[in-house]
């Protein structure tokens, strides 16, 4: 479906590359708080849990706090998408990293399993719940906000800087872990220096909570305001009612999304060190080039949405992260020495991610959308998210290629969820309507 659309729009005002810029550098912030964990997850297990312990036990608890919040994000997504949509996006984006910042510094201040025994866990256990419970707000939040700060003929570029944002604290959690084990011994690091990124993350996110005081409200909540178009019931009751397909697409998508964040970016770098035996060094290298690709690339493939339709971009980028998954295993068991170009190709892939969020904002109208996003998208990531690492673990001790066949099966999945996606919404002239661009 093609619709109105002009051929030269206007470019950025200051305005909104300041939103922009303000909005990814506090989703940025606010996802290296959560994922810095993933990067110490092995030292953690250590820290945390009685050392009698087999090393897989140790693993699989450890995975299952990781788990945690992930199992968290639908309540804080739900509660805080209710409150975005009947009083206002930038509250409720706002509220979301200060209530990331206290448990990500607490972690960094908790006592280890030595010292305080089996309460350690549960206080890990309760921070990283809290974490899930803000986190769940943050993704949907900024979508949504920045989505309706941009033109119809931009929303694909805004959507990409935000998600290259958010990829953005992904590459600087990897930084700070490699900085990390460049400078000091495993011994050194487990003695209290684990604490370290912790501590930097609850500052950075402080410090981003501060900067989003700028940020104005949406120019579509504003308009739904003036017009007392307000959701007069409760917007996930809606949602559930007459968006029903909406959110079928959106689950399926965002089971892709987790897929290639979540194996390709995160459990990947652990996994080829374990089945191939590969340095940890030369592969944390190359996940840092995978990473830097994956944030230029969401920026890339978004605009490309805006010009050609989320479709015709669907195709190819995404049969990209297929191959080049495979391609990156294959290479990890006959050419170590290619990994770091094929890490690269496999971020550039692992782009398509942003795909999900760009379908998100435009299958739900404004009313509603904040809910229908953050319930879609919490949803499928508490399931497939925290779920994915036990089952792409638990495969890869049968088969080394395992990682690499999910992949490819969710994001056909991912790819079918595009093609199926229902009639989409964007404003115009104050008004929802059907007027983007799906082929």
């Amino acid at each position: 479906m093609q619709t109105s659309y002009s051929p030269s729009p206007r470019s950025l005002t200051l305005a909104e590359i300041r939103t922009l810029a303000l909005a990814s550098l506090g989703g940025a912030l606010e996802f290296y708080d959560f994922v810095i964990f993933v990067f110490f997850t092995a030292g953690i297990g250590k820290l945390f849990f009685s050392t009698s312990l087999p090393e897989w036990m140790r693993e699989i608890q450890t995975f299952g706090i990781f788990a945690a919040g992930y199992l968290a994000r639908p309540l804080g997504g739900v509660v805080m998408a209710h409150f975005g949509d009947m009083h206002g996006r930038k509250r409720m984006f706002t509220l979301s990293i200060l209530l990331m910042a206290i448990p990500t510094l607490l972690i960094g201040c908790l006592p280890t399993y030595p010292t305080a025994g089996v309460i350690a866990p549960l206080l890990l256990l309760t921070m990283r719940v809290l974490q899930g419970v803000a986190i769940g707000g943050e993704a949907p939040g900024g979508w949504v906000f920045v989505a309706e700060h941009a033109q119809q003929q931009r929303v694909g570029l805004a959507v990409g800087l935000l998600t290259g944002g958010l990829s953005l604290g992904i590459l600087l959690g990897s930084l700070v872990a490699v900085g990390l084990n460049f400078t000091f011994s495993q011994a050194e690091i487990a003695s209290g220096y684990w604490r370290l990124p912790f501590v930097l993350g609850g500052v950075f996110g402080f410090i981003a909570m501060f900067l989003r005081r700028w940020l104005n409200e949406t120019p579509v909540f504003e308009e739904m305001r003036q017009r007392a178009a307000l959701s007069r019931e409760l917007p996930l009751g809606t949602v559930l009612k007459k968006h029903g397909r909406a959110v079928a697409i959106s689950v399926i998508s965002t089971w892709m999304l987790a897929a290639a964040i979540v194996v390709v970016i995160l459990m990947t770098p652990v996994l080829l060190q374990k089945l191939f035996g590969l340095a940890p060094r030369a592969v944390q290298m190359a996940n840092l080039a995978g990473t830097a690709a994956l944030c230029l690339s969401t920026v890339a493939i978004g605009a490309a949405t805006d010009r050609f339709g989320i479709r015709r971009v669907s195709i190819p980028i995404l049969l990209l992260l297929i191959a080049a998954t495979y391609g990156l295993y294959l290479g990890a068991a006959y050419s170590p020495s290619a990994l770091f170009p094929l890490y690269t190709l496999a971020g550039i892939g692992a782009g398509g991610v942003v795909l999900t969020p760009i379908l998100m904002v435009r299958a739900f109208p404004a009313q509603v959308r904040f809910t229908g996003v953050s319930f879609s998208y919490n949803l499928a990531y508490a399931v497939f998210g925290g779920l994915t690492p036990l089952v792409v673990a638990g495969f890869a001790r049968a088969d080394r290629f395992s990682p690499a066949h999910y992949i490819a099966v969710v994001t056909m999945l991912g790819l079918l969820a595009v093609f199926m996606a229902p009639a989409v919404h964007l404003r115009k002239n104050g008004e929802d309507s059907v007027v983007t661009r799906l082929s």
